[in-house]
């Protein structure tokens, strides 16, 4: 079968390898149609994330069932795989939290992932896709599913005030699943494209990150917001997003944030008493939901993707996700 190998740091390689052949009752044969990329595909070809070589990227993806397990959906069905690697075993999967599996991993990154025809995966991680979700939207469940998994941490209620610095793929997620609950959103970009597409999508306001805070007391008569979503992955936005919140707001820290050497406005941490959350990855029911979400309508997904193409243009692909004029990065495999 086609796939897209990583071969070593910044080395993207098209190859042939052996098809699954579906030997594991358990396990279910995964035809993939659409699949996504993101930042961690990024950093694991730019070999920022190590990885054994070669390895098959990608774990964002919507496929068909080729040959069904004893259990699960049937052949022909439309699915999400549910990326994670969990043992099923340790505290953290007892407790129903099998994103921190002490002993997980990701495919793609710890395992070969979805960007071939077909992958073999235990059919308890699969969900069905209705049809009422359309092929470009579906390719963006995964990373909604994340987004559900980052919100259901942070309650927030009807008549709130939200931030949400940056405006890409999450950022723009985050929107609509905070309107969705009532809330009244500011988008914060540099960007005027995206800003207008956060009207679009929901957003109340819109400002760049020089503008916010004027903005937000102007929208809250100085309040400062409920929630901040930080959705960028870097020091200098969590720190803004510590000096906009409320006192007594919380700070989601949705963006991966690696290193810094600035510092953060910890004076206020203690004095507003704000809460941070930190959330990883997504549990099988956050997918779920996210699937229930986009298949109800709730949400714009399509917007959100700028570029479709095929898996013969994975390098071309690559190079889009740097591009400030793109946002979800699609490509298609069969």
């Amino acid at each position: 079968m086609k796939c897209v190998q990583v071969t070593e740091p910044g080395q993207l390689t098209h190859a042939d390898t052996a098809e699954p052949t579906g030997s594991d009752p358990g396990h279910a044969v995964v035809r993939m149609s659409t699949v996504g990329i993101c930042g961690t595909d990024v950093k694991i070809l730019s070999g920022a994330i190590p990885v054994s070589y070669p390895r098959i990227m990608g774990h964002e993806m919507a496929g068909v069932v080729e040959m069904a397990a004893r259990s699960g959906p049937p052949t022909g069905r439309r699915v999400l795989i549910d990326p994670a690697i969990v043992c099923g075993t340790c505290a953290l999967c007892r407790k129903g939290r099998g994103n921190l599996c002490l002993e997980g991993g990701l495919l793609g990154r710890d395992a070969d992932g979805v960007f071939a025809e077909y992958i073999s995966v235990p059919s308890h991680r699969l969900l069905e896709i209705p049809d009422s979700v359309s092929g470009a939207a579906a390719g963006l469940l995964q990373v909604l599913g994340t987004c559900v998994h980052a919100q259901r941490s942070a309650p927030v209620f009807p008549g709130d005030t939200a931030v949400v610095l940056g405006l890409g793929v999450s950022g723009l997620l985050f929107t609509q699943l905070l309107r969705q609950c009532g809330v009244t959103v500011v988008g914060v970009t540099r960007s005027e494209w995206k800003q207008e597409l956060a009207r679009r999508l929901g957003a109340a306001a819109v400002a760049t990150p020089g503008d916010a805070r004027s903005v937000l007391e102007e929208l809250t008569e100085g309040r400062g917001a409920d929630l901040v979503v930080e959705a960028v992955g870097i020091e200098a936005t969590l720190s803004q997003s510590i000096e906009l919140a409320a006192v007594g707001g919380e700070v989601l820290v949705f963006g991966t944030l690696t290193s810094g050497s600035q510092g953060l406005p910890y004076y206020q941490l203690y004095f507003k008493e704000l809460t941070l959350r930190n959330p990883r990855a997504a549990t099988i029911d956050d997918y779920a939901r996210g699937i229930e979400l986009a298949a109800s309508g709730a949400l714009d997904l399509e917007a959100i993707v700028t570029d479709h193409l095929g898996l013969a243009d994975a390098s071309e692909a690559f190079e889009r996700v740097k591009s400030p004029d793109s946002l979800k990065v699609l490509m298609s495999i069969t």
